[in-house]
């Protein structure tokens, strides 16, 4: 019984990090785990007391739980079974594609990788390329929104900075959840979006099963109280204009809606504008393909590459600019619970017909909140004025004329125009100095005018306040 046991060297080394390995699992992770949750979460309760709209605990439970909690959602399970039954495959086949879908959708979000990592990085980032500015701000009518509501960022998609630019303006009021398209499953940038609380959509996707999972979970989120951004638009505007609404994510988080819940949905329109989107050249060389094709957007390393080293050398030499101004408004918030009441209607309670029609005309609604508080901006303001002169040079004094009385007529409408250092000519300048440095204008004898061969891309900057002479003359007429 006593005799001893010879065993190889190696077999011990192996038995010993066994009972390493297993004193560590059943004694020191979890003690460990448990400090670090207790002081995460007195980080989290302390960073609630700062934001407007907290963080909601649907946003901090595990992944897996919420995961398995879209899966077996008794809507998703019969969405499962219809598509068993019509696709001829067993029920746990149907039940496998939820689960991926599922595991695609569901964010893991951490609130060090959102206050620490992201919206530092997000504040560097637009600090560097643009002087951000904040236009219409509402405080009053902000202030007034139930922070238990489930508040819905609705914004115009000019580029994809504005994900960027959104997380560092509105840092100080919340977290914001995001719908990503396709673009963001790369691989190593793909977890660190999860971790800041997207989730991933298929946005041309026609699978029943995974529409289904989808709108589940954007239901789930909403009647949690997760703070949202979406873009209606569904996409970056070609030609700078506003794209008409899409109406799949806003039917997904009011189609289930109850009047009469504890937890109102709150839409607070926003818009966005820049003195120069970084992709414009690509968006605007897409405006030539034909209609009802999807244009390619391809990646060409070496433009990228020329266009990044000539930006080092110009601001070597001093004389790099940043990319002018981005400006962000916020609208009148738009209650939901108000709204259906004012309309009296009840969503659920509509044929899918009319509860399209009543999703649209809420959409179209919002879509119109969010085109009034697009700002205008220099390089918008002086494309106008020198695309209404035709082939005319102006002079500098018949420039600013021609910008002012565009100036004049937004600012009789209630439309915001940022004028910076409250100096018209200041504006002016930086506005026609944006244009001339990139020979979208041309510049001769102290005249101005428009480059025949820019002119897609000075209607583009044009554009993007057009909708706010909406009811006014035509800006041509303003600037003529």
């Amino acid at each position: 019984m006593w005799s001893q046991v010879t065993l190889p060297l190696w077999i011990v080394i192996i038995l010993a990090l066994l009972a390493t390995l297993a004193v560590l699992e059943r004694m020191l992770i979890p003690s460990v785990r448990w400090a670090l949750r207790r002081r995460a979460n007195r980080a989290i309760n302390e960073l609630n007391t700062r934001l407007k709209l907290q963080i909601q605990p649907f946003k901090l439970t595990k992944r897996q739980v919420l995961t398995d909690r879209l899966v077996y959602d008794p809507e998703v399970l019969h969405a499962a079974e219809e598509y068993a039954k019509e696709a001829g495959v067993p029920r746990e086949v149907a039940i496998s594609k939820v689960k991926r879908y599922a595991r695609e959708i569901v964010p893991s979000f951490s609130a060090y990788a959102y206050f620490r990592i992201g919206t530092r990085i997000a504040r560097r980032i637009s600090e560097m390329l643009y002087r951000v500015r904040i236009g219409f701000r509402n405080e009053e009518a902000l202030g007034t929104v139930d922070p238990m509501s489930s508040v819905i960022f609705v914004i115009n998609h000019r580029s994809n900075m504005d994900y960027v630019l959104v997380t560092y303006v509105a840092a100080t009021s919340s977290a914001l959840s995001y719908a990503v398209g396709e673009w963001a499953q790369i691989w190593g940038l793909r977890g660190l979006i999860r971790s800041m609380g997207a989730y991933f959509i298929r946005r041309d996707s026609r699978d029943a099963l995974y529409r289904k999972v989808l709108a589940r979970y954007v239901h789930m989120a909403t009647s949690a109280g997760v703070t949202q951004a979406i873009f209606p638009e569904g996409g970056l505007s070609r030609d700078g204009k506003l794209r008409p609404p899409k109406f799949g994510l806003l039917s997904y988080m009011v189609a289930s809606f109850d009047p009469l819940g504890p937890r109102d949905v709150v839409f607070i329109p926003i818009g966005i504008n820049y003195d120069r989107v970084l992709e414009d050249r690509m968006l605007t060389s897409a405006a030539s393909v034909e209609p009802g094709k999807k244009p390619v957007y391809g990646f060409n390393a070496a433009t990228f590459a020329r266009h990044f080293f000539r930006h080092l050398w110009l601001a070597s030499r001093g004389e790099w600019y940043r990319f002018g101004y981005t400006c962000v408004s916020f609208g009148e918030p738009v209650s939901l619970r108000k709204y259906v009441g004012d309309q009296k209607i009840d969503f659920r309670t509509l044929a899918p017909e009319p509860r399209h029609a009543e999703i649209e005309k809420l959409g179209n609604k919002l879509m119109d909140a969010v085109g009034r508080v697009v700002p205008a901006l220099p390089v918008s303001l002086v494309s106008t004025a020198v695309l209404g002169a035709g082939e005319k040079s102006l002079t500098a004094l018949e420039l600013k004329g021609k910008v002012g009385n565009l100036i004049a007529a937004l600012e009789t409408s209630g439309a915001y125009v940022h004028i910076p250092r409250a100096d018209r000519d200041y504006a002016i300048d930086v506005g026609l100095r944006m244009l001339t440095l990139r020979h979208l204008v041309l510049e001769e004898d102290s005249n101005y005018r428009a480059n025949p061969k820019e002119l897609l891309l000075l209607r583009y900057y044009a554009n993007a306040i057009a909708h706010l002479f909406k009811d006014k003359p035509a800006p041509a007429q303003l600037a003529a």
